[in-house]
Protein backbone atom coordinates (compact mmCIF):
# COMPACT_ATOMS: atom_id res chain seq x y z
CA UNK A 1 0.00 0.00 0.00
CA UNK A 2 1.33 3.66 -0.92
CA UNK A 3 0.13 6.21 1.25
CA UNK A 4 -0.88 9.56 -0.65
CA UNK A 5 -1.33 12.40 1.97
CA UNK A 6 -3.18 15.79 1.41
CA UNK A 7 -2.38 18.81 3.13
CA UNK A 8 -5.81 21.28 3.20
CA UNK A 9 -9.09 20.43 2.65
CA UNK A 10 -10.70 23.77 0.80
CA UNK A 11 -12.90 24.29 -1.88
CA UNK A 12 -10.28 22.95 -4.12
CA UNK A 13 -9.75 20.04 -2.83
CA UNK A 14 -13.01 18.08 -3.72
CA UNK A 15 -12.68 17.06 -7.23
CA UNK A 16 -8.51 15.79 -6.49
CA UNK A 17 -10.19 13.81 -3.58
CA UNK A 18 -12.81 12.12 -5.37
CA UNK A 19 -10.28 11.35 -8.05
CA UNK A 20 -7.64 9.73 -5.86
CA UNK A 21 -10.20 7.71 -3.87
CA UNK A 22 -11.91 6.66 -6.79
CA UNK A 23 -8.40 5.38 -8.29
CA UNK A 24 -7.36 3.96 -4.71
CA UNK A 25 -8.36 0.85 -4.47
CA UNK A 26 -6.96 -0.38 -8.05
CA UNK A 27 -3.55 1.16 -7.46
CA UNK A 28 -3.74 0.28 -3.90
CA UNK A 29 -3.64 3.24 -2.09
CA UNK A 30 -4.48 4.39 1.15
CA UNK A 31 -5.29 8.73 1.22
CA UNK A 32 -4.75 10.67 4.85
CA UNK A 33 -6.42 13.82 4.25
CA UNK A 34 -5.55 16.83 7.13
CA UNK A 35 -6.91 19.96 7.40
CA UNK A 36 -6.15 22.99 10.90
CA UNK A 37 -10.01 21.86 10.63
CA UNK A 38 -10.21 18.25 10.91
CA UNK A 39 -14.34 18.36 10.20
CA UNK A 40 -13.67 19.96 6.61
CA UNK A 41 -11.48 16.76 6.05
CA UNK A 42 -14.19 15.21 7.70
CA UNK A 43 -16.59 16.15 5.08
CA UNK A 44 -14.72 16.05 2.13
CA UNK A 45 -13.90 12.04 2.38
CA UNK A 46 -17.87 11.19 2.99
CA UNK A 47 -18.35 8.29 0.90
CA UNK A 48 -14.74 7.11 0.75
CA UNK A 49 -13.60 5.97 4.42
CA UNK A 50 -13.04 2.32 2.93
CA UNK A 51 -10.11 4.05 1.28
CA UNK A 52 -9.72 7.90 2.83
CA UNK A 53 -8.75 8.76 6.74
CA UNK A 54 -9.19 12.68 8.04
CA UNK A 55 -6.96 14.07 10.65
CA UNK A 56 -5.85 17.17 12.38
CA UNK A 57 -2.88 19.27 10.40
CA UNK A 58 -1.27 22.13 11.39
CA UNK A 59 1.64 23.40 9.32
CA UNK A 60 3.16 25.63 12.10
CA UNK A 61 3.43 22.55 14.11
CA UNK A 62 6.91 20.83 13.42
CA UNK A 63 5.76 17.01 15.47
CA UNK A 64 2.67 17.05 12.83
CA UNK A 65 5.08 17.98 9.86
CA UNK A 66 7.38 15.12 10.61
CA UNK A 67 4.99 12.68 11.53
CA UNK A 68 2.60 12.49 8.65
CA UNK A 69 5.14 14.12 5.59
CA UNK A 70 7.18 11.27 6.79
CA UNK A 71 4.97 8.58 6.33
CA UNK A 72 4.10 9.38 2.80
CA UNK A 73 4.86 8.09 -0.49
CA UNK A 74 3.63 11.20 -2.11
CA UNK A 75 2.76 14.60 -0.49
CA UNK A 76 0.10 17.08 -2.53
CA UNK A 77 -0.37 20.57 -0.60
CA UNK A 78 -3.23 22.23 -1.13
CA UNK A 79 -2.14 24.62 1.91
CA UNK A 80 -2.39 28.45 1.16
CA UNK A 81 0.36 29.27 -1.06
CA UNK A 82 2.94 30.92 1.81
CA UNK A 83 2.96 26.94 3.69
CA UNK A 84 3.43 25.18 0.65
CA UNK A 85 7.48 25.74 1.21
CA UNK A 86 7.46 24.28 5.14
CA UNK A 87 5.86 20.71 3.31
CA UNK A 88 8.34 21.09 0.75
CA UNK A 89 11.53 21.38 2.92
CA UNK A 90 10.23 18.03 5.47
CA UNK A 91 9.13 16.11 2.02
CA UNK A 92 12.68 16.83 0.61
CA UNK A 93 14.19 15.75 3.55
CA UNK A 94 12.80 12.60 3.70
CA UNK A 95 12.65 11.96 0.00
CA UNK A 96 9.00 12.48 -0.24
CA UNK A 97 8.11 13.79 -3.67
CA UNK A 98 5.64 16.49 -3.70
CA UNK A 99 2.89 18.47 -6.10
CA UNK A 100 1.18 21.80 -5.88
CA UNK A 101 -1.01 23.95 -8.04
CA UNK A 102 0.51 26.89 -6.87
CA UNK A 103 3.19 29.29 -8.35
CA UNK A 104 6.77 28.20 -7.63
CA UNK A 105 8.78 30.41 -5.45
CA UNK A 106 12.62 31.79 -5.17
CA UNK A 107 12.40 29.05 -1.76
CA UNK A 108 11.02 26.31 -3.93
CA UNK A 109 13.25 26.48 -6.83
CA UNK A 110 16.37 26.74 -4.31
CA UNK A 111 15.20 23.55 -3.22
CA UNK A 112 15.89 22.07 -6.53
CA UNK A 113 19.10 20.31 -6.16
CA UNK A 114 18.86 18.64 -2.61
CA UNK A 115 15.17 17.10 -4.11
CA UNK A 116 17.12 16.24 -6.81
CA UNK A 117 19.67 14.38 -5.04
CA UNK A 118 16.66 12.65 -3.45
CA UNK A 119 15.72 11.87 -6.69
CA UNK A 120 12.21 13.09 -5.92
CA UNK A 121 9.79 15.42 -7.99
CA UNK A 122 8.74 18.96 -6.44
CA UNK A 123 6.31 20.06 -9.47
CA UNK A 124 4.50 22.68 -8.92
CA UNK A 125 1.79 24.72 -11.03
CA UNK A 126 -0.21 21.75 -11.82
CA UNK A 127 -3.65 23.60 -11.19
CA UNK A 128 -5.78 26.00 -13.98
CA UNK A 129 -4.15 28.77 -14.22
CA UNK A 130 -1.15 27.77 -13.46
CA UNK A 131 -1.49 24.79 -14.86
CA UNK A 132 -3.48 23.74 -17.76
CA UNK A 133 -2.79 27.25 -19.07
CA UNK A 134 1.00 26.03 -19.17
CA UNK A 135 0.18 22.52 -20.99
CA UNK A 136 -2.23 23.75 -23.70
CA UNK A 137 0.31 26.25 -24.36
CA UNK A 138 2.67 24.05 -24.93
CA UNK A 139 0.99 21.35 -27.05
CA UNK A 140 0.10 24.24 -29.19
CA UNK A 141 3.74 25.95 -29.29
CA UNK A 142 5.56 22.35 -29.88
CA UNK A 143 3.52 21.26 -32.46
CA UNK A 144 4.24 24.27 -34.24
CA UNK A 145 8.30 24.32 -33.86
CA UNK A 146 8.37 20.94 -34.81
CA UNK A 147 6.86 21.45 -38.33
CA UNK A 148 9.53 23.98 -38.74
CA UNK A 149 7.52 27.46 -39.07
CA UNK A 150 7.83 30.73 -36.99
CA UNK A 151 6.40 31.61 -34.21
CA UNK A 152 5.25 35.31 -34.22
CA UNK A 153 3.17 35.58 -31.28
CA UNK A 154 1.27 34.13 -28.85
CA UNK A 155 -1.59 35.42 -26.58
CA UNK A 156 -3.37 33.20 -23.69
CA UNK A 157 -6.46 34.24 -21.38
CA UNK A 158 -8.08 32.24 -18.44
CA UNK A 159 -11.01 33.63 -16.80
CA UNK A 160 -12.91 32.01 -13.78
CA UNK A 161 -17.06 33.40 -14.39
CA UNK A 162 -20.35 32.47 -13.63
CA UNK A 163 -22.29 30.08 -16.27
CA UNK A 164 -24.49 31.59 -18.46
CA UNK A 165 -27.48 30.31 -17.16
CA UNK A 166 -26.47 31.67 -13.81
CA UNK A 167 -25.75 35.09 -14.78
CA UNK A 168 -28.38 37.37 -13.13
CA UNK A 169 -26.25 40.44 -12.62
CA UNK A 170 -25.32 43.78 -14.17
CA UNK A 171 -21.61 42.97 -13.50
CA UNK A 172 -21.90 39.48 -15.36
CA UNK A 173 -19.51 38.26 -12.72
CA UNK A 174 -19.95 36.40 -8.97
CA UNK A 175 -16.98 34.88 -6.83
CA UNK A 176 -15.53 31.62 -7.95
CA UNK A 177 -12.52 31.82 -6.34
CA UNK A 178 -10.62 33.57 -3.78
CA UNK A 179 -12.49 37.20 -3.18
CA UNK A 180 -9.41 38.43 -1.84
CA UNK A 181 -7.18 37.69 -4.85
CA UNK A 182 -10.08 39.66 -7.36
CA UNK A 183 -9.98 42.59 -5.34
CA UNK A 184 -6.24 42.93 -5.23
CA UNK A 185 -6.16 41.84 -9.09
CA UNK A 186 -3.52 43.81 -11.01
CA UNK A 187 -1.49 44.68 -7.82
CA UNK A 188 1.97 43.69 -7.01
CA UNK A 189 4.18 44.47 -9.43
CA UNK A 190 4.91 45.81 -12.98
CA UNK A 191 2.29 44.81 -16.06
CA UNK A 192 5.23 43.98 -18.61
CA UNK A 193 4.47 41.99 -21.56
CA UNK A 194 6.25 41.71 -25.51
CA UNK A 195 3.86 43.46 -28.68
CA UNK A 196 5.25 43.73 -32.06
CA UNK A 197 9.02 43.05 -30.27
CA UNK A 198 8.68 46.41 -28.20
CA UNK A 199 8.58 46.38 -23.85
CA UNK A 200 5.16 47.32 -22.94
CA UNK A 201 4.12 48.36 -19.31
CA UNK A 202 0.97 49.24 -17.27
CA UNK A 203 0.87 51.15 -14.43
CA UNK A 204 -2.00 49.79 -11.80
CA UNK A 205 -3.92 52.87 -12.62
CA UNK A 206 -4.41 51.64 -16.58
CA UNK A 207 -4.61 48.38 -16.19
CA UNK A 208 -8.56 47.99 -16.84
CA UNK A 209 -8.41 50.32 -19.34
CA UNK A 210 -6.77 48.75 -21.62
CA UNK A 211 -8.56 45.54 -22.68
CA UNK A 212 -9.04 42.98 -25.61
CA UNK A 213 -11.88 41.70 -26.71
CA UNK A 214 -12.55 38.34 -27.06
CA UNK A 215 -15.38 36.28 -28.75
CA UNK A 216 -16.01 32.31 -28.30
CA UNK A 217 -18.34 31.08 -30.64
CA UNK A 218 -21.38 29.98 -27.97
CA UNK A 219 -20.40 31.72 -25.23
CA UNK A 220 -20.52 35.22 -26.53
CA UNK A 221 -17.78 37.98 -25.85
CA UNK A 222 -15.55 39.01 -23.26
CA UNK A 223 -12.65 41.36 -22.29
CA UNK A 224 -9.14 40.64 -21.11
CA UNK A 225 -6.99 42.99 -19.19
CA UNK A 226 -3.47 41.98 -18.68
CA UNK A 227 -1.73 40.05 -16.50
CA UNK A 228 1.48 41.19 -13.96
CA UNK A 229 4.29 40.06 -16.13
CA UNK A 230 4.15 38.21 -19.17
CA UNK A 231 8.01 38.43 -19.72
CA UNK A 232 8.72 35.21 -16.96
CA UNK A 233 6.81 33.54 -19.90
CA UNK A 234 9.00 33.32 -22.73
CA UNK A 235 11.77 31.51 -21.02
CA UNK A 236 9.79 28.85 -19.81
CA UNK A 237 7.43 28.46 -23.04
CA UNK A 238 10.92 28.80 -25.44
CA UNK A 239 9.60 31.80 -27.24
CA UNK A 240 12.97 33.57 -27.21
CA UNK A 241 12.80 36.04 -30.42
CA UNK A 242 9.06 36.19 -30.20
CA UNK A 243 7.86 39.80 -31.08
CA UNK A 244 4.21 39.36 -29.17
CA UNK A 245 3.73 37.59 -25.68
CA UNK A 246 0.79 37.95 -23.37
CA UNK A 247 -1.32 36.90 -20.68
CA UNK A 248 -4.34 37.91 -19.61
CA UNK A 249 -7.23 37.73 -17.55
CA UNK A 250 -10.68 36.87 -19.14
CA UNK A 251 -14.05 39.17 -17.90
CA UNK A 252 -17.88 40.21 -19.48
CA UNK A 253 -17.18 42.87 -21.50
CA UNK A 254 -17.77 46.47 -19.54
CA UNK A 255 -16.82 44.56 -16.10
CA UNK A 256 -13.15 46.67 -16.32
CA UNK A 257 -14.39 49.98 -17.15
CA UNK A 258 -16.72 49.56 -14.10
CA UNK A 259 -13.80 48.02 -12.00
CA UNK A 260 -11.25 50.79 -12.56
CA UNK A 261 -14.14 53.28 -10.74
CA UNK A 262 -13.06 51.63 -7.66
CA UNK A 263 -9.31 51.74 -8.58
CA UNK A 264 -9.38 55.58 -9.75
CA UNK A 265 -11.21 55.77 -6.09
CA UNK A 266 -8.25 54.08 -4.23
CA UNK A 267 -10.14 52.00 -2.23
CA UNK A 268 -8.62 48.60 -3.93
CA UNK A 269 -5.74 49.53 -1.61
CA UNK A 270 -4.62 46.98 0.73
CA UNK A 271 -1.60 48.88 2.06
CA UNK A 272 -3.21 50.77 5.42
CA UNK A 273 -6.01 50.61 7.95
CA UNK A 274 -8.63 53.35 7.82
CA UNK A 275 -10.29 54.82 11.20
CA UNK A 276 -13.51 53.81 12.57
CA UNK A 277 -14.44 51.06 10.21
CA UNK A 278 -16.49 49.27 12.66
CA UNK A 279 -19.25 52.12 12.42
CA UNK A 280 -18.71 52.98 9.24
CA UNK A 281 -21.21 53.01 7.05
CA UNK A 282 -21.20 51.87 2.98
CA UNK A 283 -22.12 55.03 1.87
CA UNK A 284 -19.20 57.08 4.52
CA UNK A 285 -16.77 54.79 3.27
CA UNK A 286 -17.38 55.65 -0.41
CA UNK A 287 -17.27 59.37 0.38
CA UNK A 288 -14.17 59.06 2.89
CA UNK A 289 -12.30 58.99 -1.32
CA UNK A 290 -14.35 62.08 -2.14
CA UNK A 291 -13.77 65.81 -2.14
CA UNK A 292 -15.85 67.57 0.83
CA UNK A 293 -19.03 69.66 -0.03
CA UNK A 294 -21.85 68.78 2.43
CA UNK A 295 -24.38 70.81 -0.37
CA UNK A 296 -23.51 67.60 -2.91
CA UNK A 297 -24.89 63.97 -2.33
CA UNK A 298 -21.95 61.09 -2.40
CA UNK A 299 -23.58 60.08 -5.83
CA UNK A 300 -23.03 63.20 -7.44
CA UNK A 301 -19.33 64.03 -6.20
CA UNK A 302 -19.05 60.36 -7.75
CA UNK A 303 -20.40 61.05 -10.76
CA UNK A 304 -18.01 63.76 -11.41
CA UNK A 305 -14.74 62.74 -9.78
CA UNK A 306 -15.38 59.89 -12.06
CA UNK A 307 -16.50 61.69 -15.19
CA UNK A 308 -19.74 59.72 -15.42
CA UNK A 309 -23.82 60.02 -15.77
CA UNK A 310 -26.38 58.84 -13.78
CA UNK A 311 -26.95 57.00 -16.77
CA UNK A 312 -24.28 55.42 -17.23
CA UNK A 313 -23.92 51.63 -16.72
CA UNK A 314 -20.84 51.96 -14.90
CA UNK A 315 -23.54 53.42 -12.43
CA UNK A 316 -26.36 51.19 -12.46
CA UNK A 317 -23.47 48.41 -11.82
CA UNK A 318 -21.95 50.67 -8.45
CA UNK A 319 -25.74 51.16 -7.24
CA UNK A 320 -26.57 47.48 -7.53
CA UNK A 321 -23.59 47.17 -4.87
CA UNK A 322 -25.34 49.05 -2.09
CA UNK A 323 -22.18 51.34 -1.86
CA UNK A 324 -24.43 53.95 -0.94
CA UNK A 325 -26.90 52.66 1.39
CA UNK A 326 -26.55 53.31 5.01
CA UNK A 327 -25.19 49.59 6.09
CA UNK A 328 -22.26 49.11 8.38
CA UNK A 329 -18.99 47.73 7.54
CA UNK A 330 -18.42 46.43 10.99
CA UNK A 331 -14.58 45.33 10.48
CA UNK A 332 -12.46 46.75 12.56
CA UNK A 333 -9.07 48.36 11.70
CA UNK A 334 -10.08 47.07 7.89
CA UNK A 335 -7.93 48.45 5.17
CA UNK A 336 -10.52 50.03 1.71
CA UNK A 337 -10.00 46.28 0.51
CA UNK A 338 -10.96 44.55 2.91
CA UNK A 339 -13.88 46.72 3.31
CA UNK A 340 -14.54 46.40 -0.81
CA UNK A 341 -14.18 42.91 -0.55
CA UNK A 342 -16.92 43.08 2.24
CA UNK A 343 -18.95 44.91 -0.06
CA UNK A 344 -18.45 42.47 -2.89
CA UNK A 345 -19.12 39.41 -1.06
CA UNK A 346 -22.41 40.10 -0.40
CA UNK A 347 -23.64 41.02 -3.61
CA UNK A 348 -21.40 38.76 -5.75
CA UNK A 349 -21.79 35.20 -4.40
CA UNK A 350 -23.18 32.75 -5.89
CA UNK A 351 -26.66 31.29 -4.98
CA UNK A 352 -27.33 27.93 -4.23
CA UNK A 353 -28.12 26.26 -7.81
CA UNK A 354 -25.84 28.54 -9.93
CA UNK A 355 -22.51 26.93 -11.93
CA UNK A 356 -19.48 28.26 -12.56
CA UNK A 357 -17.93 28.50 -15.50
CA UNK A 358 -13.76 28.50 -16.57
CA UNK A 359 -12.87 30.10 -20.07
CA UNK A 360 -9.33 29.36 -21.23
CA UNK A 361 -8.14 31.27 -24.88
CA UNK A 362 -4.96 30.90 -26.71
CA UNK A 363 -4.13 32.98 -29.59
CA UNK A 364 -1.15 31.66 -31.66
CA UNK A 365 0.40 33.45 -34.87
CA UNK A 366 2.76 31.39 -37.46
CA UNK A 367 3.70 31.49 -40.64
CA UNK A 368 3.52 28.68 -42.80
CA UNK A 369 5.67 29.50 -46.01
CA UNK A 370 4.27 32.76 -47.33
CA UNK A 371 0.64 32.31 -45.26
CA UNK A 372 0.49 33.72 -42.04
CA UNK A 373 -2.09 31.40 -39.53
CA UNK A 374 -3.61 32.70 -36.65
CA UNK A 375 -4.72 29.42 -34.00
CA UNK A 376 -6.68 29.78 -31.51
CA UNK A 377 -7.70 27.40 -28.88
CA UNK A 378 -10.38 27.36 -26.10
CA UNK A 379 -11.57 25.12 -23.24
CA UNK A 380 -14.95 26.04 -21.51
CA UNK A 381 -15.73 24.12 -18.19
CA UNK A 382 -19.18 24.50 -16.57
CA UNK A 383 -19.03 23.15 -12.55
CA UNK A 384 -21.87 20.64 -11.88
CA UNK A 385 -22.76 21.69 -8.49
CA UNK A 386 -21.27 24.06 -5.66
CA UNK A 387 -18.67 21.15 -4.85
CA UNK A 388 -17.68 20.27 -7.64
CA UNK A 389 -17.47 23.70 -9.46
CA UNK A 390 -15.60 24.17 -12.81
CA UNK A 391 -12.77 25.19 -10.70
CA UNK A 392 -12.55 22.77 -8.54
CA UNK A 393 -12.81 20.26 -11.46
CA UNK A 394 -9.79 22.41 -13.29
CA UNK A 395 -7.61 22.95 -10.39
CA UNK A 396 -8.07 19.93 -8.79
CA UNK A 397 -8.12 17.02 -11.12
CA UNK A 398 -4.55 18.23 -13.24
CA UNK A 399 -2.98 18.09 -9.54
CA UNK A 400 -4.83 14.52 -8.60
CA UNK A 401 -4.03 12.64 -12.43
CA UNK A 402 -0.03 13.94 -12.31
CA UNK A 403 -0.26 12.64 -8.27
CA UNK A 404 -1.11 9.51 -9.70
CA UNK A 405 1.75 9.23 -12.24
CA UNK A 406 4.05 10.04 -10.56
CA UNK A 407 3.22 7.05 -7.88
CA UNK A 408 2.79 4.67 -10.80
CA UNK A 409 6.92 5.71 -12.43
CA UNK A 410 5.89 7.33 -15.37
CA UNK A 411 6.19 10.30 -14.57
CA UNK A 412 10.74 10.35 -13.58
CA UNK A 413 11.97 13.31 -13.36
CA UNK A 414 13.91 15.07 -10.13
CA UNK A 415 13.73 18.71 -8.80
CA UNK A 416 11.43 21.62 -8.85
CA UNK A 417 9.74 21.82 -12.05
CA UNK A 418 6.24 22.63 -13.46
CA UNK A 419 4.62 20.96 -15.99
CA UNK A 420 5.92 22.47 -19.59
CA UNK A 421 7.93 18.75 -20.66
CA UNK A 422 5.77 16.57 -22.86
CA UNK A 423 6.55 13.22 -20.77
CA UNK A 424 4.34 15.32 -18.17
CA UNK A 425 1.86 17.83 -20.33
CA UNK A 426 0.95 14.95 -22.77
CA UNK A 427 -0.62 12.35 -20.76
CA UNK A 428 -2.10 14.60 -18.28
CA UNK A 429 -4.32 16.60 -21.25
CA UNK A 430 -5.18 13.62 -22.81
CA UNK A 431 -6.79 12.19 -19.47
CA UNK A 432 -8.42 15.31 -19.55
CA UNK A 433 -9.48 15.21 -22.76
CA UNK A 434 -11.17 11.45 -21.46
CA UNK A 435 -13.06 13.76 -18.57
CA UNK A 436 -14.42 16.14 -21.12
CA UNK A 437 -11.77 18.88 -19.83
CA UNK A 438 -11.29 19.56 -23.87
CA UNK A 439 -9.96 22.28 -26.16
CA UNK A 440 -11.57 23.36 -29.57
CA UNK A 441 -9.03 24.79 -32.28
CA UNK A 442 -9.33 26.48 -35.02
CA UNK A 443 -6.51 27.75 -38.02
CA UNK A 444 -7.50 30.76 -39.83
CA UNK A 445 -5.01 31.82 -42.85
CA UNK A 446 -4.82 36.04 -42.75
CA UNK A 447 -3.12 38.60 -44.82
CA UNK A 448 0.23 40.48 -43.42
CA UNK A 449 -2.60 43.67 -43.28
CA UNK A 450 -4.76 41.63 -41.07
CA UNK A 451 -1.98 39.45 -39.24
CA UNK A 452 -0.26 43.33 -38.56
CA UNK A 453 -3.81 45.03 -37.06
CA UNK A 454 -3.92 41.90 -33.85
Amino acid sequence: MKTIIILGAGRSASSLIHYLCGHATTNEWQIKVGDYQKELADEKIKGFENVASAFQFDINNEEHRETYISQADIVVSLLPARFHIEAAKVAVKHGVPLTTASYITEEMQALSKEAEKKGIILLNEIGLDPGIDHMSAMKMIEEVKEKGYSIEGFESFTGGLVAPESDNNPWNYKFTWNPRNVVLAGQGGAVRFLHNGKHKYIPYNKVFRRTERIEIEGYGKFEGYANRDSLKYVEKYGLEGVPTVYRGTLRRPGFCRAWNCFVTLGVTDDSYEMENTQDMTYREFINSFLRYNPNDSVELKLMQYLKLSQDDLEMEKLEWLDIFSDKKVGLPKATPAQILQKILEEKWQLDPDDKDMIVMYHKLFYKKGNENILRTSHMVVKGKDQTYTAMSDTVGIPLAIVTKLILQGKITKTGTCIPIHKNIYEPVLEELESMGITFEEQEIVMSPQEMASL
